[in-house]
């Protein structure tokens, strides 16, 4: 990050603390790996879509060229059929903590959230109930209720402290021999509240139910083990700390133990166990391909595909040390320089219980975003009052996160300087 990029009024100590941090960091050099536009001065918003890869947008045009133009339909047979169970076997190795044969990648997070919960339901018909959170992603909530609608099935909601998430003890006292499912996120998508996913799984099995975590801000950021942790089912994306692209597909775990009982409800024919017989009736294919529905996104993968090898290379670890220190970094930067404006920070301050984004609270942060896009500083907005920095660890740098936040400071100082100008007109 150019030094020129730094607003003038930041204190030495914090442009000294973040040159030293990334001299040290052992994963600075992997920022090269990624396009980096000039007119971008700090991307603070990896977790909502991730950086392109250079590798990647030299690759596309000759995928086109050899691998689709030169094989065509040849392609099928000779890779892409088996591509899904490839890459999701390598997402399962480098990301998820999981053994070969239970990670499939595909569709949106949308549509396998919806095939697993229906799944997961489906396969206790003499349970009633689905336990779920009301602070977790629309998307979520909304099929919640939409499979308890199809299925006459009753909703039980967790309210969780929105800057604390979802509990153990709060899981516990709302799971019963009732619960089916329950459906969790592991990261908050607005606190960044890490859930305690092995003591909730195994609360969980103690009444008989199963647990189908959304992973969406967890892959790619923080350390996972599915299986050590005894997880049933898992669903996340790839756009995001996976740096996948716009649309990319999603992938779904499902534990080697409770493939043969569940019955996806999308039955389309690339899951049959003999795609190409056209037959009459529907066969599941064994293991995760009859957790495929329709023709593989090949193109929509490639992204995936560079980022798990780079992923691969810097090791989890080391991702996720990163992640722990940029964010730890944003919150003291915060606690220095916008506290004294009013700034709160509403994200856990135990790096254990905070995944890899920030998140900063004042009542103007919806213009202070649209000031910041201005100025090619690219944080999000989420509503009331929120500004979420989220910052991928291969991809972000610390001067990165000093700019963005003094950019905050500035654009909250001009706020509050014409407010009181107004004021006093309105009162000389």
């Amino acid at each position: 990050m150019p030094p020129e990029n730094l607003p003038d009024h930041l204190p030495e100590r914090l442009r000294q603390e973040a040159e030293q941090l990334d001299a040290t960091d052992p994963l600075a050099s992997f920022r090269d790996a990624f396009v980096l536009p000039e007119g971008v001065v700090a991307y603070l918003d990896g977790n909502s879509l991730g950086r392109p890869l250079a590798r990647t947008r030299d690759r596309i045009g000759s995928f086109v060229a050899d691998e689709w133009g030169e094989r065509l339909i040849r392609a099928w047979d000779e890779k892409w059929m088996d591509q899904p169970l490839v890459l999701g076997d390598q997402l399962g190795r480098v990301v998820l903590g999981a053994a070969a044969g239970q990670t499939t990648v595909a569709d949106s997070t949308t549509v396998l959230l919806y095939k697993l919960l229906r799944a997961a339901v489906d396969a206790s018909p003499e349970r009633t109930e689905i336990v779920a959170d009301t602070e977790n992603f629309p998307t979520d909530r909304f099929l919640v209720e939409s499979v308890a609608a199809e299925r006459d099935l009753t909703v039980r909601w967790i309210s969780p402290d929105p800057a604390a998430g979802v509990t153990v003890d709060q899981v516990r006292e709302a799971v019963s021999a009732r619960t089916a499912v329950v459906l969790l996120s592991h990261v908050a998508y607005k606190s960044a509240y890490v859930a305690d996913l092995p003591a909730i799984t195994a609360a969980a099995h103690e009444v008989g139910a199963l647990v189908l975590w959304d992973l969406c801000h967890s892959a790619g950021a923080v350390e996972l083990a599915l299986d050590a942790d005894d997880v049933d089912l898992a669903v996340g994306c790839s756009y995001k700390y996976l740096n996948g692209g716009p649309g990319a597909p999603a992938f779904a775990y499902v534990a080697e133990r409770l493939q043969e009982r569940l019955a996806q409800p999308i039955t389309g024919w690339m899951g049959h166990a003999e795609p190409f017989a056209m037959g009459g009736d529907y066969e599941p294919a064994k293991g995760m391909r009859r957790f495929i529905s329709g023709t593989p996104p090949i193109l929509g993968m490639l992204p995936l595909a560079d980022m798990l090898d780079l992923v691969e290379e810097a090791g989890m670890p080391a991702v996720r040390a990163k992640s722990v220190l940029l964010t730890a970094y944003a919150i003291r930067v915060s606690e220095e320089l916008l506290a004294p404006l009013g700034v709160t920070v509403a994200s856990p301050a135990d790096p254990d219980r905070r995944g890899s984004h920030v998140l900063l609270e004042h009542d103007a942060m919806r213009e202070v975003v649209a000031g910041l896009w201005q100025r090619g500083v690219i944080p999000d907005f989420r509503p009331p009052r929120g500004l979420r920095a989220g910052l991928s660890p291969l991809s972000t740098s610390f001067t990165e996160v000093l700019v963005a936040l003094g950019h905050v400071h500035d654009l909250l100082t001009e706020t509050s300087e014409s407010g009181t100008s107004d004021e006093r007109k309105q009162n000389p």
